[in-house]
């Protein structure tokens, strides 16, 4: 006869449940890690063990070098772009973030009229070409006599980030109950006071994430970067 088998452990349960959620995530993982891996090997190789076609393109096949980040940092302006780029992007994270809290926090306490209508007016901006906007956003730059001059682009990005972002707050705001915010006035916090002490804090999250959109738009986008990647390029094809 048979034995019957024995029941599995609440812990056994727990380790198989695992198991097949991290055989369910491989996949995605190996997905998601492979093109990093890929940069960083390739960065590291040397020039006959890049363009030799029988080696093995997953490893090292000869000893890894800094040559290539010593080309690039010693015979071209990189280190000055990334520098330019990384203070362009942090100046309109900055000032998308003091305009989107305010607006944002305004649409979705204050009651002001149409403010629902109004926060989906400020979101289709967002969707507006950005070619259409080239010729008025370029004489708005001649007019500051920002020409030539990253500051230019400090104007011109906002256009971008502050809608979106000031829609994205605007929905935080609204998941922050409204008696936390009362208790807060009731305690002698005034309508700032009360969004700087318990409104800000709660809605953390959609505060970075406004900051890391405003900050990666405007460090990929930024002409500096798209200078650096030319660069690169430029000096691969000049070695090969």
């Amino acid at each position: 006869m048979r034995t019957a088998a024995a029941p599995r452990t609440h812990r056994q349960k727990e380790l198989r449940r695992h198991l097949w959620v991290y055989v369910g995530i491989t996949p995605f993982l190996i997905i998601a890690v492979f093109p990093i891996y890929w940069m960083a090997i390739t960065a590291l190789k040397q020039e006959p063990d890049l363009y030799r076609m029988d080696n093995i393109p997953f490893w090292f096949n000869l000893a890894p070098t800094l040559k290539n980040f010593e080309t690039l940092f010693y015979q071209t302006n990189f280190g000055s772009w990334i520098v330019n780029t990384m203070t362009i992007a942090a100046w309109v994270a900055v000032i998308t973030l003091l305009t989107a809290v305010p607006a944002g926090y305004a649409l979705a306490r204050l009651k002001l009229p149409g403010s629902e209508n109004i926060g989906i007016a400020i979101f289709m901006t967002y969707l507006v070409p950005g070619i259409i906007l080239f010729l008025p956003l370029s004489r708005v730059v001649s007019s500051l006599g920002l020409q030539d001059s990253w500051w230019a682009l400090v104007v011109v990005y906002p256009t971008f980030t502050i809608p979106f972002c000031t829609w994205l707050m605007m929905g935080f705001f609204k998941t922050v109950p409204m008696e936390m915010e009362e208790a807060a006035r009731v305690d002698g916090c005034g309508q700032f006071g009360a969004l700087l002490r318990i409104v800000l804090p709660v809605s953390l999250p959609g505060v970075l994430t406004s900051v890391i959109f405003a900050f990666t738009l405007s460090f990929t986008d930024s002409p500096s970067s798209h200078r650096a990647t030319r660069s690169r390029c430029r000096w691969a094809c000049r070695r090969s």
